[in-house]
């Protein structure tokens, strides 16, 4: 009598920002818990001292996501409890949507979880003050995967509507241009004093902070690593922290 497998479980773990004290207990559990974890090397080295020697890791390069997952999913059909690790939020510039893609191609029948993190914009935002008090969008410069005219269309429409914008993959050795053009779209909406904040390799080691503004900010380091929050009309800077106001003093007063 043949007996058909059982499936596991594929867990797509979000493991913040980078600080062990803001992985989730829900996402250290994930990893303790799998059978196998699975991840971007990078990732997976932020997460040794929750995975113990009997566990199997499988480490990936960058540019290999859609191997990983199917990876992944494959693990999971067998009947193995697999964490999928990833960094930040997982259903934010992550694999949670694609492992869905790949769930939908291959009739996987394993059960998903994804796991939230604490999301880069939430980490910045903490570090930088409070510049995310009222409506903000976030946008990746990266080209990859979405035409530039898209990325283009979007930052023109974000920086007409006032938002605070939140650039992730602002800049990188081969792309270098984007965040001129990023910046030049906002000019066009914006006072050349709008406060913005750089934040690179937040709550890591080699963790910067430079508030500095929409006129000036070029002349910062910034990278892969390096998420970009640029204010709106009503932010400004106390301090050291960069604040948006979400409007209780213009409707009740300060008493």
């Amino acid at each position: 009598m043949t007996t058909t497998p059982k499936n596991g479980t594929l867990a797509v773990v979000g493991t913040g920002p980078g600080a062990a004290d803001l992985i989730t207990p829900r996402a250290r559990q994930c990893i303790e818990q799998a059978d196998i974890v699975v991840g971007y090397k990078t990732y997976l080295d932020l997460v040794t001292d929750f995975i113990a020697p009997h566990q199997e890791v499988l480490s990936s390069a960058m540019m290999q996501e859609i191997e990983r997952c199917r990876r992944a999913l494959v693990l999971a059909d067998e009947g193995k409890q697999v964490a999928l690790v990833c960094g930040g939020d997982p259903g934010i510039y992550a694999m949670a949507g694609l492992v869905y893609e790949l769930v939908k191609e291959t009739s996987s029948s394993s059960r998903i979880e994804i796991i939230p993190g604490i999301a880069a914009l939430n980490s910045c935002a903490a570090i930088l003050g409070a510049p995310l008090m009222h409506d903000f969008a976030a946008i990746s410069l990266s080209d990859l995967m979405t035409p530039w005219q898209v990325i283009e269309k979007r930052l023109q429409a974000v920086a007409m509507a006032d938002f605070v914008t939140v650039l992730y993959n602002p800049k990188s050795k081969k792309r270098t241009t984007q965040i001129v053009r990023a910046r030049e779209i906002m000019l066009e909406h914006r006072d050349a004093a709008t406060p913005v904040g750089i934040v690179s390799g937040a709550t890591r080691a080699h963790e910067t902070v430079c508030l500095t503004s929409l006129a000036d900010m070029l002349d910062e380091e910034i990278g892969m690593q390096t998420t970009v929050i640029i204010g709106n009309s009503a932010t400004f800077i106390s301090g050291d922290k960069m604040v948006t106001p979400r409007g209780y003093t213009a409707k009740y007063g300060l008493k």
